[in-house]
């Protein structure tokens, strides 16, 4: 006789398994030619829209999850504005003004994919806040997140078959050549391992440090070390800030909960071997740190605005003058028609002079469409030229300006313009031009919505506050900061999916009994 296994087992093992599968389908290759072509749609995407279907399908096959959501006015009443929403969005974004003749790559399909994929982790959320999933399943996919990024992080940097974190070559030199040989640009050294965005894996990692940490110090053992010791060194090799600073913040704020859940709350008890792990593996990295590629950016940085922002340089540049006359000269002798031609010759010729970014000047918001705005950018100072976040911006509000459309600000001038223009560096602002103020609430603002609930549920209720629960707010609010602070986090599945997870189950420990500590 077959025994039958229970959908409520079926839904838990398969949510488990899908969580797991997530670092796998960031996979950097699946997102570029030739395999991003394959198909209409990027493989995973396809995937995870499956796998979704098929989760949705298994959760309310059991009549009593649909009876339960009849009783939850709040979720009919979001799942109605969402259907609204997007029908509205989709036929405000159909219609729109610009300068680029392809309309920036707009098209109706792939909106609404995107809008698809949006809603993919709010339906994993309510999942999973109303399964069966137990601790011990939520601290396995905890520890198989941190050792499938961590490890494939480490080993493909120390093999130099790791791509780099700022490109898709492959890294020059392994962690080793931080401290010996031919000093090298953090650019050649910064590794992402096999994933496709490293400000997306750096704010997972940031997310999931608080977490491998409460493992480690409720249960220390080799391999937990071993995790935390992996995860640390790969949050350094990542080369961004998110996950460099990141790494110090998350042991800071861990260890301060740690202190607080004692001495305060007291439902934890000093685990002194723990505390010692965590003490040795953070003055290691702290030995690392001004060595690793985050740091040597910096500077880098620093260097090169300080370098060109100095009058003598500049002046020792004849090309530079030379530039700047005939610009001078350009825009006194000509008007009109020909003023744009000659703006248009000028930027094509000496915009390399003006520290511009090629890529936002040449393909995002092309000069030869509107020479103008280009003019007024390099007018600019050049930190601010430099700054790469604020030139983001500034385009597209050029191209809202263009549509002219006061309906942008609350319906978005679509997704797949924004990020044709470019994918602005800083989520929440980037929804809020991609779906308007309204889109921004319903998709990415809800996830702040449910963190301010949960801290309010927290603050009012001593038996929410586990230790557990803290530190899956602590993972839940880094995340949610990291977006705001380096962009390209709230619109990738591999980010939100998770981070869905561990919010659903941080609102099924808040909505049941006193979780232990």
């Amino acid at each position: 006789m077959v025994r039958r296994i229970p959908v409520n087992n079926k839904i838990k093992k398969s949510l488990y398994w899908f969580i797991l599968l997530q670092p796998f389908l960031d996979f950097y290759w699946f997102y570029n030619p030739p395999l991003s072509t394959i198909l209409p749609f990027t493989f995973p995407t396809i995937v995870r829209i499956l796998a979704v279907i098929i989760l949705f399908g298994m959760f309310f096959s059991q009549k009593h999850n649909w009876q339960k959501v009849g009783k939850q006015w709040w979720i009919m009443a979001y799942t109605t504005i969402l259907i609204v929403y997007s029908a509205l969005h989709i036929w405000h974004v159909k219609t729109f003004i610009s300068v680029n003749p392809n309309d920036y790559g707009y098209t109706t399909t792939g909106e609404i994919f995107y809008l698809i994929r949006m809603f993919l982790p709010v339906i994993v959320l309510y999942i999973t806040a109303n399964s069966n999933l137990e601790r011990k399943d939520f601290i396995h996919v905890i520890q198989g997140l941190v050792g499938s990024i961590s490890i494939t992080i480490v080993l493909s940097n120390l093999f130099l078959i790791s791509l780099m974190s700022y490109g898709n070559q492959f890294i020059q030199g392994n962690i080793f050549s931080w401290f010996i040989g031919k000093r090298m640009s953090y650019f050649l050294l910064a590794s992402k391992g096999f994933f496709n965005f490293a400000n997306t894996i750096s704010a997972i990692l940031f997310m999931l440090l608080p977490l491998m940490l409460y493992i480690l110090v409720t249960q220390l053992n080799l391999i937990n070390i071993a995790l935390y010791a992996f995860q640390s060194l790969a949050m350094l090799e990542l080369g961004t800030k998110v996950a460099a600073y990141g790494l110090i913040i998350a042991n800071s704020v861990f260890v301060f909960l740690y202190l607080i859940h004692h001495f305060a709350f007291k439902n934890v008890k000093i685990n002194n071997y723990a505390i010692s792990t965590i003490v040795l593996c953070t003055l290691a990295t702290s030995l690392i740190f001004p060595f690793s590629p985050a740091i040597q950016r910096g500077d880098f940085e620093e260097k090169v605005t300080e370098l060109r922002t100095q009058k003598k340089n500049h002046k020792t540049s004849h090309k530079q003058v030379d530039a700047n006359k005939i610009l001078r000269n350009g825009l006194k002798k000509y008007s009109g028609k020909k003023r744009e031609k000659f703006l248009k010759n000028f930027f094509a010729k000496y915009s390399d002079f003006y520290s511009l970014n090629s890529r936002f000047l040449k393909q995002s918001y092309s000069y030869k469409y509107d020479p103008e705005f280009w003019l007024g950018i390099i007018k600019l100072p050049i930190k601010d030229r430099m700054n790469n976040r604020l030139i983001e911006q500034k385009m597209l509000n050029q191209v809202v300006k263009t549509n002219n459309n006061k309906l942008d600000k609350w319906l978005g001038i679509s997704y797949v313009r924004e990020t044709n223009v470019f994918n602005l560096e800083r989520d929440f602002i980037a929804q809020t031009y991609s779906l308007g103020l309204i889109g921004m609430i319903i998709f990415v603002g809800i996830y702040l919505v449910i963190l301010i609930y949960a801290g309010f549920k927290w603050i009012f209720n001593f038996q929410n506050r586990s230790f557990l629960n803290s530190c899956l707010l602590t993972s839940s609010g880094f995340l949610i900061f990291s977006s705001y602070y380096s962009g390209n986090v709230m619109d990738f599945l591999t980010a939100t999916l998770i981070l869905s997870f561990i919010m659903g189950y941080l609102l099924k420990n808040l909505n049941t009994t006193k979780e232990t500590a």
